[in-house]
């Protein structure tokens, strides 16, 4: 029971904590952490340890899913270069410069221990950035490269993470050995993913079970990561295959399943991103306690210099990077782009760390030298770039006022696109319209959608007048679907169960469709 009950108390402290958060106007993943540092030395709370392997098998499949599910994979690969090289070379170049940071102010630690313990801090977490960026409009090339990094750089990360502790622990280790390790660790964690995912899609084609295709959906996550992880290659990119190639088949699902799978996810996500952050501010009191017998003032020097090499050397690393990167692509397209400023600032601040790094520090083997300083370590580096970097990540975004042409124009795709949906529709109706009996049903419909496509072609000529005119319309009917819920409100002690329930959730389906088509317009 006491577990059942610390789970529940941790689920509405998160409510609590994303409500403050939302009223301070801060991102929640610092409320979190900040409450769960003060819940960890509230008296008579139980202590809760944070098992590594646990944490990652439980919280990084089904987040990193998720988001491969939601990633736009044709953006990706057009971005492909900059992110290896935040997600691969970023990694490297950050534990480089902890270890070289490092170095002078704890000499008795071997370079190895040093460059584990950059490792360890090395990659970004997910889930902190999208919890500070998902309130803004931001151009897509940031997003695409943000996200895009965040899918590989733990795999990267956990890989020399490894090597590192083997070669502190053993004296040294082949680089030649490491290198071919990370590739079949890649390989093979993408081989693993792909495998799961298939099977997936073909289960779900054939299951005609909305509940059973959204819990198979949550099962391939740890699937393939487990699948992966049997087989000694890499569970990261195991669960980001999968999850994009079943994110890829969502359109072959049923309408209904989509639209329950997809607050299913909404659901598991929160409440697994809030135990993220509430357990990770939680493991402070064990951290403290296992530190008492050293100099606090040397670890207050240490912490603070793992925190700036970190910060400092993912903006050299992106400043140095970004702009030739940028140029080289975009000369090899014939396309002149030149990315403003904010770019790669807000790349470059948004290096927020979060549970895979205090995990792969808890799963330090005992034997690791200095294993409680580097832990203390970890924490300090996770703590300091959420609340620096993820308090003021959102001021920065609203500093440079990001009145892009890629975010304010109206993206020809979706013109297109829209212009090709209504044209396929009145194809079939076309043919529908001389029937007899349902012809001028078959007529009223085709009214609708040449009045989308006379829409999409506005909005090529006059897009700011079609925009208004296209929010007003939306939300004319908005207003009118809530007096009609008002009136059954009204009628529902006149009306048995079932006509009600059927009555809503038609009005609440027609709502959510205005609701994304009024999101559709304002991303357009």
């Amino acid at each position: 029971m006491l577990i059942f009950e610390t789970l529940l108390g941790l689920l509405a402290a998160s409510v609590l904590l994303a409500l403050l958060a939302r009223k301070l106007q801060v991102p929640s993943a610092v409320a979190l952490v900040l409450g769960g540092m003060g819940l960890a030395f509230v008296p008579g709370l139980p202590e809760i340890e944070l098992e590594p392997e646990l944490a990652l098998a439980l919280f990084l499949p089904p987040l990193l899913q998720a988001s491969a599910q939601r990633t736009d994979w044709t953006a990706f690969r057009t971005s492909l270069l900059p992110i290896l090289l935040l997600a691969i070379g970023a990694v490297g170049f950050t534990a480089a410069a902890v270890a070289l940071t490092l170095k002078p102010l704890a000499p008795d630690l071997p370079w190895a221990a040093l460059i584990a313990l950059g490792a360890i801090v090395a990659p970004p977490d997910a889930v902190a950035a999208t919890s500070v960026l998902k309130g803004f409009k931001l151009p897509r090339r940031i997003v695409t490269v943000l996200e895009g990094e965040s899918l590989i750089n733990d795999a990267s990360a956990l890989v020399l993470y490894r090597f590192a502790v083997a070669a502190t622990l053993a004296g040294s280790v082949s680089l030649a050995e490491a290198s071919v390790s990370f590739l079949v660790n890649a390989v093979g964690g993408m081989l693993a993913g792909l495998a799961v995912g298939f099977a997936t899609v073909w289960s779900l084609k054939r299951l005609e079970d909305r509940l059973l295709e959204i819990v198979v959906s949550f099962l391939s996550a740890f699937g393939s990561y487990f699948l992966a992880e049997a087989f000694h290659v890499s569970g990261v990119l195991a669960a980001v295959a999968c999850g994009g190639l079943v994110g890829r088949q969502q359109l072959q699902l049923a309408a209904r399943t989509r639209l329950e799978s997809n607050t299913a996810w909404e659901f598991v996500e929160f409440v697994l991103t809030s135990f993220v952050f509430l357990l990770v501010g939680l493991q402070l009191r064990g951290i403290v306690e296992r530190l008492e017998e050293y100099d606090v003032g040397r670890l207050i020097v240490l912490a603070l210099a793992v925190s700036l090499a970190l910060i400092v050397s993912r903006i050299v690393w992106v400043f140095g990077t970004f702009y030739p990167v940028t140029a080289l692509t975009q000369g090899l397209k014939g396309k002149g782009f030149a990315p403003p400023l904010s770019y790669p600032t807000i790349i470059s601040w948004a290096g927020m760390r979060g549970v895979v790094s205090l995990a792969a520090a808890l799963a330090l083997p005992a034997a690791f030298p200095a294993r409680d300083v580097v832990i203390f370590l970890s924490f300090c580096a996770i703590l300091a770039t959420l609340v620096l970097q993820g308090t003021t990540l959102a001021p920065l975004i609203r500093r440079f006022d990001l009145t892009d042409p890629e975010i304010e124009a109206v993206r020809p795709e979706m013109v297109t696109a829209r212009k090709a949906v209504a044209e396929a529709a009145m194809s079939v109706l076309a043919d529908r319209v001389e029937d007899p009996e349902h012809g001028d049903v078959a007529e009223q419909l085709v009214g609708d959608y040449k009045a989308r496509l006379e829409h999409a072609d506005r909005l090529n000529e006059d897009a700011d007048a079609a925009q208004r005119r296209m929010d007003a319309h939306l939300q004319l009917k908005l207003a009118a679907l809530e007096a009609a819920r008002a009136k059954l409100v009204e009628q529902r002690d006149e009306l048995d169960g079932e006509t009600l329930s059927a009555l809503v959730q038609e009005l609440d389906l027609e709502e959510e469709q205005i609701r994304v088509a009024v999101d559709a317009t304002q991303a357009s």
